[in-house]
């Protein structure tokens, strides 16, 4: 419906059919309250396990839970499925209140985990039999305490640090790593120690040990061409050495002004690395080294002609070979290559040739690479997108020969938690296995190797995580809804059986408080088959007989999926304090987004400018469909850093559709930012399709009101790009707002925050904002 028509009917006194126009949006007192809704819902969920961990001491599971006023710690038996008091709450409060100087609420301490000391011989009177007997260590506002049970005493810590809880999962880390410095004063010594190795003059030098003779050197290392020390890796028989040696690739540097530092009064210059799409890179050369025969072989680069990266060599335990990743420039191709230890020659084991990009951040990490070596290398599991789902492969890890299909079917594994080789089983994360639940909501799963049955270990209505104990005979399960606050069960792994619910979180007091959850809707995309998720956020004052102007938080990065599917009390990008104003709020995952099929992320490939936005409108109208107080007269929309881009993106691509935007820190052109994110869903090399998608050629299109804020500090995203951005839409005639904060890095500050609200207010909404010159947004 239009505004307009209905302020007339109003006008003339005609009985209007439709909602009313929301009254009083925008005022002062709207922005106190937006501002405030942190601090006022703060605390009002109680009885949420929001920490858990194993303690090796008390074998057991620690919990931290949530309780009125702040927090407890209990000790979960797995075994029994009972609990107790980690400690004396108020005897530790006490002590370490004296030690600080200070009264502390017991149900507030200063610390958020702690771990259990084995009993030592000073502690020990009688053999301690419960957790809550033990010394406890923790930090607190920054010093190292440590508090004995019986009497309750609680010291400053000199020895080791606190410790905390472990987290599941895990994969190699993204680009791989480094050892060592190997230098002639810190040489690398053979697993036998019979040997040392070292870089000298861009060359390697092998010494036997405790001698000063040269056993074996090579002369082809110069300062374009050089051995790398921190690729110097010994086979574990010590008879051969595996290294990299490097061409450099250009070094790119940006410069940053800092215009008003802090600390003197003159602007200060700032520079960086930072590696742009299109850079020329580094182009390493595994070398195999035999020192005891003075032989020397390089490996053929056939198999690894243009990386992106190659990892540095990993030997096998047998030292039969070793291996390398190779991530082809444009990651249009990603093997595991074998190096024989003998000869140098190299085999592929995996070869992945995806029609687009293969994503090669760990599993563990929302991307799409997993791989584990079983029984030193004989077989691999490895994961692959090849049938157009994330799924698991068993493979011959001599001949790279498929052996089975471990996973299969229109859903994909989300994380592996565990490989268990005597089992032959793999306890893996999973989403949209249940065609009945959300697609997006993470479960986990037993599997063989062989591809058998796949055990649910979670199985209730919601977004899950898991912790298991060492023996993985038990677990924790939590699992929530954007609309259902954590859920916490302790289960046991051979049937699943439940045997205690530590936490069941209570939000009464916060739905008491005004709050709303998020609405979660499903329309469409616009293939016609495809529903997009995205959800809806309604001010506390919410009246569904009047109409609201709408806002979208926009943040299409490929590297994940972004609208939030479990329990939030603020959700993420200030959703909920736009929409505090006066506004509806949404969020949406359009294609192009990670999480679901291959297809559907492929969209982004070479088009960031899409963004999802033929699906983001589709949404929109669908929702406008469904709810009479849906506005879409003026839609506003912002975003940050790749949601800049989106955003400015909006009024250049669909002005049709979008009228306002902020835009914060943006790439606004995808040759000006990080080389990593941009060239992985834009690839390599360079072409018109980053003019397709680049904000700064296609300025001349804004018609709609922008607001670009940049800070001068970013070393996120270049600032420059915003600059550019800026200056294109000067040269084109455009009218825009522009926004620096000096000294601002790439997230949003409270100085942005408040901008960004008045342009809301003032253009989607058509109110003033209040003049800040003359009040303060906090009241007093």
């Amino acid at each position: 419906m239009v505004r307009p028509l209905v302020l007339m009917a109003l006008a003339l006194g005609i009985a209007a059919t439709s909602p009313l126009p929301a009254l009083a949006q925008g005022t002062l007192e709207d922005y106190r309250r937006a501002a405030s809704l942190e601090d006022r819902y703060a605390g009002l969920v109680t009885n949420v396990v929001d920490d858990a961990r194993w303690d090796e001491v008390a074998s057991a599971f620690v919990l931290r839970r949530t309780v009125e006023g702040g927090h407890e710690f209990v000790v979960l038996d797995p075994e029994s499925g009972t609990e107790a008091a980690a400690f004396d709450h108020e005897a530790v409060a006490g002590a370490l209140g004296a030690r600080m100087d200070e009264s502390l609420d017991p149900d507030a301490l200063p610390f958020s985990s702690f771990r259990y000391l084995a009993d030592t011989p000073e502690d020990r009177g009688e053999p301690l039999a419960a957790p809550a007997r033990h010394p406890i260590l923790f930090t607190a506002r920054g010093t190292p305490y440590r508090c004995t049970p019986v009497p309750v005493r609680c010291d400053r810590h000199d020895g080791a640090g606190q410790g905390g809880g472990a987290s599941q999962g895990g994969g190699a880390s993204w680009g791989g790593a480094a050892g060592g410095r190997a230098t002639a004063e810190n040489p690398l010594a053979s697993p036998d120690g019979a040997m040392e190795a070292w870089v000298q003059d861009h060359n390697i030098r092998v010494r036997r040990a405790g001698e000063d003779s040269i056993l074996f050197r090579t002369h082809d290392g110069s300062e374009g061409n050089a051995y790398a020390p921190g690729t110097l890796r010994w086979s574990p028989d010590s008879r051969a050495l595996a290294v990299h040696r490097i061409v450099p690739g250009y070094r790119r540097q940006i410069h940053f002004v800092e215009s008003s530092p802090r600390d003197q009064l003159q602007p200060r210059l700032h520079t960086r690395d930072y590696t742009k799409p299109g850079d020329v890179l580094d182009r390493p050369s595994p070398v195999l080294i035999h020192p005891a025969r003075g032989e020397k072989v390089e490996v053929d680069p056939a198999l690894f002609p243009n990386p992106y990266s190659l990892s540095t060599p990993s030997w096998r335990e047998d030292s039969r070979d070793f291996t390398m990743e190779y991530n082809e420039r444009g990651h249009e191709r990603f093997r595991v290559i074998g190096v024989d230890a003998e000869t140098g020659g190299a085999r592929a084991i995996i070869d992945e040739d995806p029609d687009t990009f293969f994503y090669y951040r760990p599993v563990s990490q929302d991307g799409k690479y997993f791989r584990h070596d079983v029984e030193d290398g004989r077989q691999v599991i490895w994961m692959s997108e090849r049938d157009g789902w994330a799924h698991l492969y068993l493979h011959d890890g001599e001949t790279g020969e498929l052996l089975n299909p471990i996973t299969e079917g229109d859903w994909l594994v989300r994380d592996v938690v565990t490989v268990d080789e005597e089992r032959r089983e793999i306890i893996l994360a999973a989403s949209g296995v249940d065609p009945e639940q959300d697609p997006y909501f993470v479960h986990f799963y037993r599997i063989g190797f062989d591809g058998g049955d796949l055990v649910p270990l979670t199985d209730a209505d919601g977004d899950h995580s898991i912790l298991l104990s060492p023996d993985r005979e038990y677990y924790l399960a939590t699992w929530s809804r954007v609309d259902l606050p954590p859920i916490t069960e302790l289960r046991r792994m051979s049937d699943g059986e439940v045997l205690a619910r530590p936490g069941e979180g209570d939000h009464s007091a916060l739905l008491a408080a005004g709050w709303h959850p998020p609405e979660v809707f499903w329309a469409m995309g616009r293939d016609g088959e495809t529903p997009i998720r995205g959800i809806i956020q309604r001010p506390s004052n919410f009246d569904p007989d009047r109409v609201y102007p709408v806002v979208e938080s926009i943040y299409a990065g490929p590297h994940d999926f972004h609208v939030p599917t479990s329990f939030q009390v603020m959700p993420p990008r200030g959703m909920l304090e736009v929409a505090e104003l006066g506004f509806i709020t949404v969020m949406i995952d359009g294609m192009g987004t990670a999480g679901r099929s291959k297809a559907f992320h492929d969209v982004a490939w070479k088009d960031l400018g899409d963004a999802g936005f033929p699906d983001r409108i589709l949404w929109h109208e669908a929702v406008a469909e469904a709810h009479d107080w849906y506005d879409l007269e003026t839609v506003g929309i912002y975003g940050g850093s790749a949601g800049g881009q989106n955003a400015l993106g909006a009024l250049l691509f669909h002005p049709e559709f979008y009228h306002v935007a902020v835009a914060h820190n943006g790439c606004h052109d995808n040759r000006m930012d990080k080389i990593w994110w941009n060239e992985l869903w834009m690839g390599w090399p360079l072409g018109s399709h980053y003019d397709a998608s680049s904000n700064v050629v296609h300025a001349h299109r804004l018609q709609g009101r922008l607001l670009l804020t940049v800070g001068e500090m970013d070393t996120n995203v270049d600032p420059a790009s915003t600059y550019q951005v800026a200056d294109a839409l000067i040269r084109a005639g455009k009218e825009f707002d522009f926004f620096v904060v000096p000294g601002g890095g790439h997230a949003r500050g409270p100085e942005h925050v408040r901008k960004r609200w008045d342009f809301l207010v003032q253009h989607v909404m058509g109110v003033t904002p209040p003049n800040w010159n003359r009040v303060e947004l906090e009241e007093g």
